[in-house]
């Protein structure tokens, strides 16, 4: 294993504390009104007002970003990240990436109402406030109910709470609706989600909610949290029958140690795309849910598991729905289609580790 600079600790140290952004603060509840102004604590324990309807919003992770897609608030979104790409009609706003996480100058260049920030965007959060934008900060989102939480706070504060009250319904019936593939299924396989260099996804991550939705146990989570990097040794104890894969890692399991374990010897791979499953928010929990549970249960499967939007019927509506134009939720089947890295804190350590390969290659 190649060893890591001070200067990539530095990095992987940030994404660890980005990722364990505490709780913190008051969050919308789902509402029958999207009145303002409206004033909203945020994970920083910031008091955030929304003086009326925000007419521009810029995100600066693709979660956020896609999460306004799905709430009917598209047409709002005027500036967002690289990895947001695939979203449709995501050309036409102001790309305001860095090479490591967004840039200032274009974000304000957007002349935004409201930024939305996930907690991958820790670092960016108060050069944007000294800037003089209001910034709203999500703590970090660990399970489905964060995820739901996070979509009815982002319909609050960009007045499209019907919107969200949808996407959150519709995730959720497609959420029981796996569950009640696998609920009666005793013998779980042992699952990991390797991120390259002995890191893995373990025990109160979103990706860990999302591996035991599928019907499986992450192995990392018996012992660990977060994002660690785990020995050789302590993989091959762990002994996983199946691996979690990406587009960025499709190989991984011909590689050691995994190429030793139970699921390198069987090639057991579950196959997703990386955006769907670093991403937190509900069109990847979707996606995931049952991609996963296919791959992983396809005796027991069946596609017309599927809810569509058309299929559910929101708690609550909103007082102001948005027009139909800004309002085109996902009504397909569930895809693993595109690529891109989702930018969360996985995302950035993915980023981490791909800069220390390089560096690694480039060593005579």
């Amino acid at each position: 294993m190649s060893r890591l600079s001070p200067a990539v600790i530095g990095l992987l140290l940030v994404v660890s504390l980005v990722g364990a952004a505490p709780a913190s603060g008051t969050t919308a509840a789902q509402s029958d009104t999207c009145s303002f102004p409206v004033t909203l604590t945020d994970a920083t324990g910031t008091e955030v007002t929304i003086e009326e309807r925000p007419e521009r919003v810029t995100t600066t992770n693709p979660s956020a970003a896609q999460t306004m897609w799905e709430i009917g608030g598209r047409s709002q979104v005027v500036g967002l990240t690289q990895y947001a790409g695939y979203l449709e009609g995501a050309e036409s706003r102001t790309n305001v990436s860095a090479s490591f996480g967004v840039n200032v100058e274009k974000v304000v260049g957007t002349n935004p109402d409201l930024v939305l920030a996930p907690n991958a965007s820790a670092g960016d959060v108060e050069p944007l406030r000294q800037a003089g934008l209001t910034v709203y900060h999500f703590r970090a989102a660990t399970t489905i109910d964060d995820i739901r939480e996070k979509t009815a706070t982002t319909g609050r504060l960009t007045g499209n709470c019907g919107g969200a009250a949808e996407a959150n319904a519709w995730m959720d019936a497609n959420v029981e609706a796996v569950g009640a593939v696998t609920a009666d299924v005793d013998d779980r396989p042992k699952a990991l989600y390797p991120l390259g260099s002995g890191y893995v996804a373990a025990g109160n991550t979103f990706i860990s909610s999302l591996i035991e939705l599928a019907g499986a146990e992450n192995v990392a989570a018996r012992n660990h949290t977060e994002y660690p990097q785990l020995s050789d040794e302590v993989i091959l104890q762990l002994d996983p029958e199946v691996l979690f894969v990406t587009e960025n890692s499709a190989d991984i399991a011909s590689t050691e140690p995994y190429a030793s374990t139970t699921a390198g010897e069987r090639n057991a791979t579950v196959v997703l795309q990386v955006r769907n499953l670093n991403q937190p928010a509900p069109r990847s929990v979707v996606n995931v849910a049952h991609n996963a549970t296919a791959q992983l249960y396809p005796d027991r499967y069946d596609a017309d598991s599927y809810v569509p939007r058309s299929a559910v019927t929101p708690a609550v509506t909103q007082t102001s729905e948005p027009t139909p134009a800004d309002h085109t939720p996902s009504t397909d089947q569930p895809t693993t289609d595109a690529s891109g890295p989702g930018f969360t804190a996985v995302g950035a350590l993915l980023a981490v580790l791909a800069l220390v390969s390089t560096l690694s290659r480039r060593r005579p």
